[in-house]
């Protein structure tokens, strides 16, 4: 634990998803006066895709676009001594580390202390527990036993902190609750202890806000001549800056594009919030029915006032498993009666399909920009162009591919003018499901690996 500054700890947001924009989190880890900047890159299936890379090849594993990251953001984190928290380990952070450690050797940038944290993956425990009850639909995990590719439980802010204890610069996690990451840097900065409700509230909710990132500085916000969003194209990252007593300030570096006001906060706050006063985490359970936000300044929110209950005493755990597959099929249709055609084109399909015999458990059809998104038209009258996309569901690889077969055959099988066929396109889905255990069952733990230059 270090000792109290004279001004409050910064913790910058990095990232909100695998593919989030890079130089932003270079901006801050160069200009931003952080002591923390954490990345959140997991999504559900994120860490059942990377398991099935892991297990073809078990130096992968981890978030594909790691280096890309690591290599542009940790030379301006090290100059500066930010430390670095990322879930990008996902199914492999020991793999994920040792990466960063070769980037950092060759290239000269250190030394580098970072620890690892596993024990989330508890595949093997599962296996042994068919009887424990999927959460979505109350049926027995047994059925999903056959076709389980992963299961991770949600970890929480103290593994992170057991990491940042042994001095690392950089700590690299598997599955982690997404908050977790920033309660984390404030409870090993203070030494807030685990059962401090209010502090793990205030760190919770500041976690919150930042995991989603641009979304808190007015990503996701724009809307033009309701809700302006200035220089979006040069969209900056938030930080929050976190006092001991868990008051805390939402705020971007001034030259940044965005915005960060009680509209940007106020919406990112109840995101994803499935009941505001009891939002459960793996470190506590959040209330914000009571939480006070205040502008304090141009891009900059005063926030006080969350309070949270004890922890349960069960983890979540994400259970990924093969479902099936996709197959999709596009094409074009433009001019006179062009939405006739594309739904004559779409029945064509439909026809040839069930004649091959093929069967699904789902099959959609859309004209993009009509209906893709309602269930009826958008617009009364017909437009000049549209592009039909037909999609479906199934359990035989063979059936999917055929739908991509037939709508690229519409070219000249179907009716006049299609054009623009995209190629067949077939997607293995990986659907994920949760069940409770408890946390007696889990062994979060660290690994640590050094490099001095």
């Amino acid at each position: 634990m270090s000792q109290t500054p004279s001004r409050p700890l910064r913790i910058g947001a990095g990232a909100s998803f695998a593919d989030d924009r890079i130089a932003p989190a270079v901006d801050l880890a160069e200009r931003g006066g952080l002591d923390y900047l954490a990345f959140e890159c997991l999504a559900e299936r994120t860490v059942a895709r990377e398991n099935q890379s892991r297990l073809k090849n078990p130096k992968l594993g981890y978030t594909p676009r790691l280096m890309d990251r690591m290599s542009q953001v940790l030379p301006a984190a090290l100059k500066n001594g930010v430390k670095i928290i990322t879930n990008m380990g996902a199914a492999n952070p020991i793999a994920a580390t040792e990466l960063v450690h070769e980037f950092a050797q060759r290239e000269s940038v250190g030394p580098l202390h970072s620890a690892a944290v596993l024990g989330d993956d508890i595949t093997d425990l599962l296996r042994d527990q068919p009887g424990l009850r999927l959460m979505e639909s109350g049926s027995p995990l047994e059925e999903l036993l056959p076709r389980m590719v992963s299961a991770n439980a949600y970890l929480g802010a103290d593994v992170i902190v057991r990491a940042l204890r042994t001095g690392a610069q950089l700590v690299v996690t598997g599955r982690v609750a997404d908050p977790s990451l920033y309660l984390a840097a404030a409870m090993h900065h203070y030494g807030w202890a685990y059962d401090d409700w209010a502090r793990m509230a205030a760190g919770t909710a500041a976690g919150h806000l930042l995991e989603c990132c641009a979304q808190v500085s007015g990503g996701c916000f724009a809307s033009p001549g309701r809700k302006e969003v200035p220089d979006l194209a040069s969209l900056g990252f938030p930080f929050v800056d976190m006092q001991p007593d868990g008051d805390f300030i939402v705020s971007k570096m001034e030259h940044a594009g965005g915005r960060v006001d009680l509209a940007t906060c106020k919406e990112q706050l109840i995101y994803e919030l499935h009941d505001p006063a009891a939002y459960i985490t793996p470190d506590c359970v959040l209330d914000i029915t009571e939480l006070e936000m205040r502008q304090a300044g141009p891009n900059r929110v005063h926030i006080t006032g969350a309070r949270a209950r004890p922890r349960t005493d069960t983890y979540k755990v994400t259970v990924g498993y093969a479902d099936g597959f996709i197959g999709e099929g596009q094409i074009s249709y433009a001019g006179i009666d062009a939405v006739a055609r594309a739904e004559l084109a779409a029945s064509v399909i439909r026809q040839r399909l069930a004649d091959t015999g093929h069967r699904y458990s789902e099959l959609r059809v859309d004209l993009i920009g009509i209906n893709s998104l309602h269930s009826k038209r958008a617009l009364d009258a017909d437009p000049y162009e549209v592009r039909l996309r037909i999609a479906a569901r199934t359990a035989d690889r063979k059936s999917a591919e055929a739908v991509g077969f037939e709508t690229r055959a519409l070219h000249v099988n179907g009716p006049a003018g299609g054009a623009g066929g995209s190629d067949p396109l077939v997607k293995e889905v990986l659907a994920v499901q949760s069940v409770l255990i408890p946390r007696t069952q889990v062994d979060p733990r660290v690994t640590i690996e050094e490099f001095r230059s």
